[in-house]
């Protein structure tokens, strides 16, 4: 099974319609719309994100300490074992997708080998929405396969890699089916724009000029952030602890802040300055005014209280371990010396890998370059510099 697309429940997303009819179909065609148009843009070329995710392999980096440690704790209670199944939520495409699995087996593999023991076969599943380019991953797994075995030896494995599309706000898996879960860069994307910042009925502007979170923000709109945040990150939690078997961990990496405050400069500087380009072109009337106020980024950086608490709140997993890392503002050129201006196209370049189909769902495709051209400008003018922060966390799955 070396590529085959399995459907999860949740490919149904989070606000379908149950039996118990607790949810109108009205959200759920506004969530399906939000999850066809959330997506990272395809295949390998210039704009593609597999060539501008710089910045996520450098995050995934900063997480491999922990993640080693979880998984070396995970052999301690579960191997000797003929089968371990591991999922990535939120995989994407490119030559970050397989690098946490890839490090997961070849450590359980080693510890094995160590307490000489014979390797487990090995079940991932590579997780992510629909509307992922499956079919870039799909053609580079013959190579990860001769990769794995040559990295691990001949006794490696069998592996098997399935992938499965859904939104992870919801469930994916069978009941207690998965030993070990990740996911890198993900959580920080909502299921959905918060649905107080469009209030239709009342035909107010809950967030005028603005796209995101920003320090002239009103308590409304930080409030509709954190309470779509709440809800997610608590499904999300739900979703995991009927899949996870007892005892199984989970480590999470993604876009967090470091400070109570909701609006910091490292959360918030870049969606000024984007909001900043929206308003040039609406000045230049490449824009409509009133679509750039109806418009708000489904995304969210969690204060690490505000994570804890969720996780506790939802009971069903021990926190292991918490930590915030950062990676330097000039981390998205991966480790090349740029000025500014090679900073800025560079980031630019990144910001539109990820949101090009947001965007261009919404306003269309011709405003794409002059955009970006315009966010270039006006990064390179501004001086200011901020670290971009996520927290990684490792979690265990109560009996």
């Amino acid at each position: 099974m070396k590529g085959v697309v399995l459907s999860g429940e949740s490919a149904q997303h989070v606000g379908h319609i149950t039996q118990q009819g607790w949810r109108r179909e009205r959200k759920c065609r506004k969530c399906q719309k939000c999850l066809q148009v959330l997506r990272m843009k395809g295949g390998i070329g210039e704009e593609s994100y597999a060539n501008n995710s710089n910045i996520q392999k450098g995050y995934q980096n900063r997480s491999m300490p922990l993640l080693e440690q979880a998984v070396l704790e995970l052999c301690c209670t579960t191997l000797p074992t003929e089968y371990i199944t591991i999922a990535d939520l939120g995989c994407g495409s490119g030559p970050n997708t397989l690098y946490a699995v890839s490090e997961i087996m070849s450590i359980i593999h080693k510890r094995c080998c160590q307490l000489s023991q014979s390797s487990p076969e090995f079940g991932v599943f590579l997780n992510d929405l629909p509307w992922n380019d499956f079919n870039t991953v799909f053609k580079s797994l013959p190579a990860f396969h001769e990769k794995m075995k040559k990295q691990n030896g001949e006794e490696f494995g069998p592996l098997y890699i399935g992938g499965v599309s859904g939104s992870f706000y919801g469930r994916l898996f069978p009941s207690r089916s998965l030993n070990f879960v990740y996911s890198s860069t993900s959580l920080q994307w909502l299921s959905q724009v918060p649905p107080e910042l469009n209030d239709r009925a009342n035909k107010e502007i809950v967030n005028k000029g603005k796209i995101y979170i920003s320090k002239t923000s009103s308590p409304a709109v930080i409030k509709a952030y954190v309470t779509q945040f709440q809800r997610d990150f608590s499904l999300f939690l739900k979703s995991r602890a009927e899949e996870i078997i007892p005892g199984g961990r989970m480590v999470l990496s993604f876009r967090g802040r470091r400070l109570a405050d909701p609006s910091p400069d490292e959360s918030c500087l870049l969606w000024d300055l984007l909001a900043q380009a929206f308003q040039d072109l609406v000045l230049e009337g490449l824009v409509v005014e009133e679509k750039l106020d109806s418009y708000n980024t489904p995304y969210y950086e969690p204060y690490t209280e505000e994570i804890r608490a969720e996780i506790e709140k939802e009971g069903s997993f021990t926190l292991d371990r918490l930590v915030s890392t950062a990676m330097p503002w000039d981390g998205v050129n991966g480790g090349k010396k740029c000025d500014r201006v090679g900073t800025a196209q560079q980031m630019a370049k990144a910001m539109r890998a990820v949101q090009e189909s947001m965007i261009q769902s919404h306003f269309g495709a011709e405003i794409m370059d002059p955009l970006f051209e315009r966010f270039v400008n006006i990064m390179v003018a501004n001086t200011k510099e901020v670290e971009h922060v996520s927290v990684v966390l490792s979690m265990v799955r109560k009996s």
